[in-house]
C-alpha cells in the first residue's frame, strides 16, 4: 500500500538544499571520525610491531598528518589549485620548424 501524499504539502528547494547540507555535514563528520580510529588503530599497530618509539611517533606524525588534510580539505584545494593556475600561465608552447626533435607531440616543443 502505498502513501498518499499531501497536495497542500509544497516541498521547497530551500528545504531540500537544508536536507543536503545536513547530509553532507554528517558525512564529513562520519569521515573525520573513521579516519581518526583508523589513525589510533594505525599507532597502536605501529606500537605493537616495534615495540619502538620511534616507529610509533613516525605513525602517530603521520596519521595526525592524515588527519590534518582531511578535516583541512578546502585550505589543500585552494592551495593545488593556485599552484597548478601558475605553473599554467608560465608554460609557452613553441612551434618547432626544420629537424629539430619535438618533445611533446608532432612538431611542438614545451619550454
Amino acid at each position: 500500500m502505498h502513501a498518499v501524499a499531501n497536495p497542500d504539502h509544497i516541498v521547497l528547494a530551500g528545504d531540500i538544499l537544508d536536507w543536503g547540507t545536513t547530509k553532507a555535514g554528517q558525512v564529513r563528520t562520519l569521515v573525520l571520525t573513521v579516519a581518526g580510529l583508523m589513525a589510533i588503530i594505525a599507532v597502536l599497530m605501529a606500537w605493537w610491531k616495534t615495540r619502538s618509539f620511534v616507529g610509533t611517533l613516525v605513525a602517530f606524525v603521520l596519521a595526525a598528518l592524515v588527519l590534518w588534510g582531511i578535516s583541512n580539505l578546502s585550505v589543500l584545494k585552494t592551495k593545488v589549485g593556485s599552484e597548478i593556475d601558475d605553473t599554467a600561465a608560465s608554460v609557452s608552447v613553441v612551434h618547432v620548424t626544420g629537424d629539430a626533435p619535438a618533445l611533446t607531440g608532432e612538431g611542438r616543443r614545451v619550454s
